[in-house]
Parts: C-alpha cells; sequence; structure tokens
C-alpha cells in the first residue's frame, strides 16, 4: 500500500514537471476543458432547478396541478374550484391561487406589488408551516372580503421590513383597504411555480378588494389561475384523473351554458403544467445535448493533441522502456497527465458556472415581475462537474493508448521517433473531423437562432411597440370605482396627450402579445347561446377610441370608435380580420353585420382590423373583437402612448402630469417593447445561450485545426523544403502541407451542418419563425466555417510557405 502511493506520488510529480514543460499546450488544455465542463454544469444546474429539483413544499413527489383535458388550461372559476375542492375523492384537499398586482402602502406611499391570491386552505394542503405569526385558514373565511388577511414572503419581509418581528399584527393599505399582517413564510417557500416568487399571499376571498372585479362566484369566469393538491396515498392518477372526469361531467350538465368539455388531467406544478412544461424541457434537454456535444468535442480537441504529444515524445518513451519501465507505469503516467488537466479544468469550470448560476438566481428579466429562476448549485452540481472531469480526463487520456503499446523502444531509439505523418485516415484526422462536424452542429443551431429572432423582432405583431409606453392605469388600485372610473380615465387620457411630443393616446383594459379575456361568440340568428354551440372563441379588448392608432393597429375597413359610442348607443364592435372570415366569410361582409355574446347582448361590426399576436408568438390566426370601454367599463388598464420624443423625458412629464391630477396614484410606466419580453425571452435565451455555445464550439474548432496543421507542418518541413528546392509552386506547398486539414475541414462541416439542420428543428418549438431552411442561414454556416477554417490555418500556412530548403538541408 505505501508504495503503491510512492509509485502514484512519483507519478504525479512527474505529470506536473513534464505540463510545466510545455506550458502552452498545458494552458490550452486546461481552457478547453474548463469552457466545455462549465457550459455542461451550467446547463445541469438549470435542468436541476428547474426539472429535477423537486419544489420547496413537503411531500412535493405527490403535489399536482388540476388541467382541461382540452387546451391544457389551468385556470379555474371559483365556483368550479369550490366543486371540485368538495365533490373529489382522491385528494387530501385542493387549494386554488392566482396571481395580480396590487397598491400596497405601509404608510410611506403606494408602490405596486405582486401577490398571490389563494384560498383559505392554501398553507394547510400544501403542508407549509410559518416561520412568523401564522397563516389564515379556511375558518377565517366568513364571506366576501371578509379575510383581509396578509402572510408575507420570508425575503420580503427580509427586504421591506429589515426582519422586524413586530410585524405581525401590523395593518397596511392594499389599494386603499386595511390589510392586516398575520405572519411570515418559511424562507424556501415561494409557491407552487417553481421560477414565481410573489411578495406576499392574501385570501381569495377579497378578490374584489384586490382585483376591484365582482367575478368571484360568477362560473364562466376562470381567473382562478391553478389548482394543487397531494393525492391521497394509495390513489393512482388513472384513478384521479377518472374522478376529476366525473365531476366535470356534472359540471357540464348541471351548468351548460357555461361549462365546455370539463373533462380533466394532471401535471406537476412547477412549470404551469402541460401548458408551459413541454417546451422548457425539450430546450432544455437540447441545451443538454449540446453542452454535451461541446465536451465530445473537447474531449476530441485534447484527445488528437495528446496523440501528437505522445508521438513527439516517442524517443522518451522508447528509452523508458529501454530502460526497464513497464508499458503500464508509461501509460499510467499519462493518465496521470491527463487527469491533472481535466481536474484543474474541470475546477476552473466549475467556479466559472457557480457564479453564473447564482447570478441567473438573482436575475430579473421582466422588471417588477417576481420573476425567479431557482438555480443555485447543489451537492448534484458539483458532483456532476467532479463526473464530467474525471471521465473527459479517461476519455482523450485513452486516445495514445494503442500508440504507446505498439512502440518498439529499439527501432525508435534507431530512427529518432515513431511520427510520421501518412496518407491514410489516421485516429487523429477521425478525432478531428468529428470535433468540426460538431462545431459546424453548433454553429448552425445558433445561427438559425439568431435569424429567427430577427425575423421575429422585425415580424408583424399586429401592432407596433416601437415609438411606444405603457403607463399602469389601474384604477382600481388608486381607490376609483363606480362611475369615477370613466370620468378618470378621459381625464388622465386628455392629461397625457396635451403633453408635448404625444402622438396620440388609447386605453386598454388587456394588452396585446401579453393576456386577454376570451368569450364565446355566437351567429346573430343563434338562440341556444349554451357553449356547445358557440360559433367561435374570440379574444376581447375593451378600448378607447384612439387606442388603435396609440397601438399601431391599422383598421383595414369600416371605421374606428369614438367617444359617442357609450353606454346609451347601441352596441358595437371593431373585429380583426379573421373574426370577419369565420363569423361573416370575408371582411366586406363584416362591417354592419351583427353577433351575439352569451348573454344574448347583440353587436354590430363597424369595423375590422388586422391579425395579430394575442398571447403567444406562435398560436395560428386567432380571432379577436375590441369592444368600447364606455360600453364596457374596467377600472384596470394600460394607457398605450405613441410618441417619438426621448422615452425618459416623457416618461418624467407623464408620472408628473398623473401625480397632479391624483399624487396618490400609483403609476409605473415602461417601454412596449420591453412588456412583450415575456413572449420574446424564450427567443432572446435560446438565442443567446446558442450563441455561446456556438463560440465555445468556434473555438474548439480553431485549436484543433490549428493543431492538426501545426503539427502536419512541422513534421514535414524537410519534405516541403525539398519540394520548393524542386521548383514546387506556393499553391502546391499548401496542398501539401494543408490538404489534409482543408478535407476534414469540408467533410466535418458538411456533415455538421446537415446534422445541425435537422437538430435545427426542436428550436421552431421555442424560437418563432426559426427555420434551418433560410438561404441566409445557409450561407451564414459555410461562411462561419470557411472562416474558422481560414483563422485556424493561416500561421501554419504561413510557415510553410517561408520554407527554405537552403537552412533545412544545411541543419540537416
Amino acid at each position: 500500500m505505501i508504495s503503491a502511493t510512492i509509485s502514484w506520488l512519483q507519478d504525479l510529480r512527474y505529470g506536473i514537471r513534464q505540463l510545466r514543460k510545455s506550458p502552452g499546450f498545458t494552458v490550452a488544455a486546461v481552457l478547453t476543458l474548463a469552457m466545455a465542463i462549465g457550459a455542461n454544469a451550467v446547463v445541469f444546474g438549470i435542468l436541476n432547478g428547474l426539472i429535477l429539483r423537486p419544489l420547496n413544499v413537503p411531500d412535493a413527489q405527490s403535489l399536482y396541478t388540476l388541467e382541461r383535458a382540452s387546451d391544457k388550461e389551468t385556470s379555474q372559476s371559483y365556483p368550479d374550484y369550490l366543486d371540485l375542492r368538495d365533490r373529489n375523492h382522491s385528494f387530501d384537499g385542493l387549494a386554488g391561487f392566482g396571481i395580480s398586482q396590487v397598491a400596497f402602502n405601509t404608510g410611506e406611499g403606494p408602490s405596486l406589488e405582486w401577490s398571490v391570491e389563494t384560498s383559505g386552505n392554501y398553507f394547510d394542503v400544501l403542508r407549509v408551516q410559518p416561520c412568523l405569526g401564522r397563516f389564515f385558514h379556511a375558518s377565517d373565511e366568513h364571506g366576501l372580503n371578509s379575510a383581509p388577511y396578509m402572510v408575507l414572503r420570508y425575503a420580503y419581509w427580509h427586504s421591506h421590513f429589515h426582519d422586524d418581528r413586530g410585524v405581525v399584527g401590523r395593518t397596511v393599505q392594499v389599494n386603499q383597504q386595511p390589510f392586516t399582517i398575520l405572519g411570515v413564510a418559511p424562507p424556501e417557500f415561494r409557491g407552487t411555480i417553481a421560477f414565481v416568487s410573489p411578495n406576499f399571499f392574501v385570501p381569495m376571498v377579497n378578490h374584489e378588494q384586490i382585483g376591484g372585479a365582482t367575478d368571484l362566484n360568477e362560473r364562466a369566469s376562470r381567473w382562478v389561475f391553478m389548482v394543487v393538491g397531494h393525492l391521497k396515498a394509495g390513489v393512482t392518477l388513472a384513478e384521479a384523473t377518472a374522478d376529476l372526469n366525473s365531476i366535470g361531467s356534472y359540471l357540464e350538465r348541471s351548468y351548460p351554458k357555461d361549462e365546455r368539455q370539463a373533462g380533466f388531467s394532471l401535471a406537476r406544478p412547477n412549470l404551469l403544467g402541460d401548458q408551459f412544461a413541454p417546451g422548457v424541457q425539450a430546450f432544455i434537454a437540447g441545451l443538454m445535448l449540446l453542452a454535451g456535444l461541446i465536451l465530445l468535442a473537447a474531449c476530441a480537441n485534447l484527445g488528437s493533441l495528446f496523440a501528437a504529444r505522445a508521438a513527439d515524445r516517442s524517443r522518451e518513451v522508447a528509452l523508458r522502456l529501454a530502460l526497464g519501465s513497464s508499458r503500464k507505469r508509461i501509460l499510467r503516467s499519462l493518465f496521470t497527465e491527463a487527469l491533472l488537466i481535466s481536474l484543474v479544468g474541470g475546477a476552473m469550470g466549475l467556479w466559472a458556472s457557480v457564479a453564473l448560476l447564482h447570478w441567473l438566481s438573482e436575475w430579473q428579466p421582466f422588471g417588477n415581475f417576481p420573476m425567479h429562476t431557482p438555480v443555485n448549485p447543489d451537492a448534484s452540481v458539483y458532483g456532476v462537474a467532479l463526473l464530467l472531469s474525471l471521465v473527459s480526463g479517461l476519455l482523450f487520456g485513452s486516445v495514445p493508448v494503442s500508440q504507446v503499446l505498439r512502440t518498439n523502444p529499439y527501432e525508435v531509439v534507431k530512427s529518432g521517433s515513431v511520427a510520421r505523418v501518412g496518407r491514410g485516415m489516421t485516429a487523429r484526422d477521425v478525432l478531428l473531423a468529428v470535433q468540426i462536424a460538431i462545431c459546424a452542429v453548433l454553429v448552425t443551431s445558433s445561427i438559425v437562432a439568431m435569424r429567427g429572432l430577427w425575423r421575429t423582432l422585425h415580424g408583424n405583431f399586429g401592432f407596433e411597440p416601437q415609438h411606444a409606453m405603457l403607463v399602469v392605469a389601474d384604477l382600481h388600485t388608486a381607490g376609483y370605482g363606480g362611475d369615477r372610473v370613466p370620468a378618470m380615465q378621459k381625464r388622465m387620457m386628455d392629461a397625457v396627450a396635451a403633453i408635448p411630443g404625444v402622438e396620440s393616446v388609447g386605453l386598454t383594459d388587456a394588452l396585446l402579445l401579453n393576456d386577454a379575456n376570451g368569450s364565446n361568440i355566437f351567429t346573430d340568428s343563434a338562440t341556444d347561446l349554451r357553449p356547445s354551440n358557440a360559433a367561435a372563441n374570440a379574444y376581447m379588448y375593451r378600448v378607447s377610441p384612439d387606442y388603435l392608432h396609440a397601438e399601431g393597429t391599422t383598421l383595414l375597413s369600416g371605421r374606428a370608435f369614438t367617444w359617442h359610442d357609450d353606454k346609451n348607443s347601441p352596441r358595437v364592435a371593431v373585429v380583426n380580420r379573421q373574426f370577419a372570415r369565420r363569423m361573416f366569410g370575408s371582411v366586406a361582409n363584416a362591417i354592419g353585420g351583427y353577433y351575439k355574446l352569451p348573454d344574448g347582448t347583440r353587436i354590430q361590426v363597424v369595423g375590422v382590423a388586422e391579425d395579430g399576436k394575442y398571447r403567444k408568438l406562435t398560436e395560428d390566426p386567432q380571432a379577436a373583437m375590441f369592444l368600447p370601454i364606455l360600453q364596457w367599463p374596467s377600472g384596470a388598464g394600460w394607457l398605450v402612448v405613441r410618441s417619438i420624443r426621448d422615452p425618459e423625458q416623457l416618461g418624467a412629464a407623464i408620472r408628473s402630469t398623473l401625480h397632479q391630477i391624483d399624487a396618490g396614484m400609483p403609476v409605473v410606466i415602461e417601454m412596449r417593447l420591453d412588456e412583450i419580453g415575456g413572449n420574446l425571452f424564450p427567443a432572446q435565451l435560446a438565442t443567446v445561450s446558442l450563441g455561446v455555445m456556438g463560440g465555445i464550439g468556434a473555438m474548439l474548432s480553431i485549436t484543433g485545426i490549428f493543431g492538426m496543421a501545426a503539427y502536419s507542418v512541422s513534421k514535414r518541413l524537410r519534405e516541403l523544403g525539398i519540394r520548393v528546392a524542386l521548383g514546387a509552386q506556393r499553391k502546391e506547398v499548401l496542398k501539401a502541407a494543408l490538404g489534409r486539414a482543408f478535407k476534414l475541414l469540408a467533410f466535418g462541416s458538411v456533415a455538421g451542418l446537415l446534422l445541425g439542420i435537422l437538430a435545427s428543428r426542436v428550436l421552431a418549438l421555442i424560437v418563432y419563425q426559426a427555420t434551418p431552411h433560410d438561404p441566409l442561414v445557409l450561407a451564414g454556416v459555410v461562411l462561419a466555417m470557411a472562416l474558422l477554417g481560414l483563422v485556424a490555418t493561416w500561421i501554419p500556412a504561413r510557415r510553410a510557405l517561408s520554407v527554405n530548403p537552403m537552412i533545412l538541408l544545411r541543419e540537416d
């Protein structure tokens, strides 16, 4: 045991000494592996945080969310939630919640904060215990607006109340209504959505005070965002689904005007169920695959370098064999060098990945929205990095094994080296071709993503986000209600429109490419207005007269609204092209036509606007209708301000103007383009991620091609000198020196391009309008790979062309 330890320490010292003799090789090898292992550690950390790691609630493995089987929607109405909670036999309890923005005031002025409206049994169902004080319970609810209580999230308590334990029992203002703080949630609890961290929790029976809506008990209003619960012990998913579907059938029979296709399915709540999770999982799986390809390319690169290094050290190996050293001992010393490089490179890559993961955990990509990415590294990330380091070292360290095993010490000592540059395909050639192919896959994927993002940013959303600003105009949070709302909205729009540089101002209760209320629509002749008889379902927006102009939405036919379209005038609407075609057959037939809403209201179409994107970039064309806000009042909404004035100056002017009207009104201003960032975020994230990986792949490709070309030139200097002496042209010299490298570059690039085109099909699920069949993409890949080849072979080519046969022959 002692002798083995001494022998291993000798190999370790010898390996360190050998690596110190070649600092350039050592630094290049360590950095190559650091990039590859760091990329894998980051991607695994994201995979671990979002998918593998369970939610921070007790017994998370039995927690599920309910979805509508037809469209995977998780939202339910409050009455439906109550029926599901009380009639099921499969769950220990069901809790519901929704996300809302409120005006929060501790006495220092209002600020807009994000809250979660929960059912009274929320914390009991999730089996969570308070860190301070107590939670509210179902027993605290006694009807509408009966539970003005609040539970703070731990991080919010720490940052805004500075860990003040006396906060329990304190009264604060929520939308100018008094709420009492009951307690503080435990530090690790953020709710049941992995990437959302609200600031506090309030009972949903106070929905009217919190959201300003009176639809708590309306079965057709599905504002409860998710319903979650723990399956009872011994109950299977199939049994629970059958139980829920029996309740769905009951709801469909009992409430035919409100329920349609009321079947249910179950999913994990972490990533918003099956509506969002598959895309995230596919994207992360794709990143893991690409990160694995980067590591494989790095190992191929280092394997090629190690093989060349072993060939250059063949005389040393032969002398050691001749002096009695065993081949096993020599191989052990080579593996020791490889493992030293892999462990140092792995440590550097892990250090960089940990720093990046910590930054991602604190990242707020959507302004004040409580976005949280739970990707802080844990023991599993460190373990994966160590495992990859060891496996990588063994992989590239094993490349020269056969070379050492075949070494004949007497021939090597007699001839001086076994290093030959033959004309057949060698293992180093295969490794380099694989490495180039992997690089081409990464470059193709990154260019496809960048091209798709560019087309998305310059695509037609059905509105023009450039030169537009949004002002949160939720008057309910400022205490307005009833008939005061329309008058205040008109006053705000007139005041903002009077600001110098403002072109137009519009008001809407929901934003395009964000979220909207939906409604069934019926033909004018329909008399049975049950959901099953609906002609279509359309998104619904309540807007002011100048909204379409402010938003940049083109009116194709008819007229826009005027201030005369109020509650005393006939009900009218502007619909989009898809609505017109689906309901009336054409745009021309739609003007002057009528349709009905589920409550029987008869509406006349007075205008047709262009189609747009209403919830997702990837959605198929959807029907949408715009209704006059004076006919359909709403206290919630946004002002859309169109202007070419400097955004900072305009924002300050808007804030000052609105505070002159009401100093207690919370004002939040953002650019229209920033607001749609949630829809662009997946494409932007994919583009940045693939761009980084493409860059790493390009660097690995350059080092691999350069290493092979430089090694080939150095070993053929005498041959090249003879060719020059015999009158060879520069073109012939370059072909002899670098022909193999360029052939491998061409072969690997073509193979990688084809594989990249196949892999890029997955990107279409994430990056809107991403397609590998774009001619610019193909041209970009060809140009990128050609440039990589030129950069990698520039120095070896100059050395080959500068060969002086007289000097070489003299040295011989």
